[in-house]
């Protein structure tokens, strides 16, 4: 069987996993970690071990006492902590960002 190509992969269950993460460059993007913490912000950028960097940033921190939530203007993450990604941001993530 053949690995479909740029050409022929329109239907996103045939991308590749980088190039479905290509295709969020420039988008909002909800990265879980490994451990408690969980990202949202705009993808910028990312390389083959998938370091990602992101801009406009929100984080959320489960701690004993609760959700922390910090601002970022700019994160660098490292590959080997990434859990999860979720095209599109957090999805109650209008409510769940603190006032400016």
């Amino acid at each position: 069987m053949a690995l479909p190509t740029k050409a022929t992969a329109t239907n996103p269950s045939q991308l590749l996993p980088s190039e479905l993460v290509d295709r969020c460059v420039g988008s909002r993007i909800w990265v879980i970690m490994k451990g408690e913490k969980e990202m949202v912000g705009t993808l910028r950028g990312f390389d083959v071990y998938v370091n990602m960097v992101l801009e406009d940033v929100v984080e959320y921190e489960m701690t004993p006492e609760g959700k922390r939530v910090t601002k970022l203007d700019q994160i660098l993450l490292n590959g080997n902590n990434i859990a999860l990604l979720v095209p599109g941001g957090m999805p109650d993530e209008e409510e769940a960002s603190p006032s400016s």
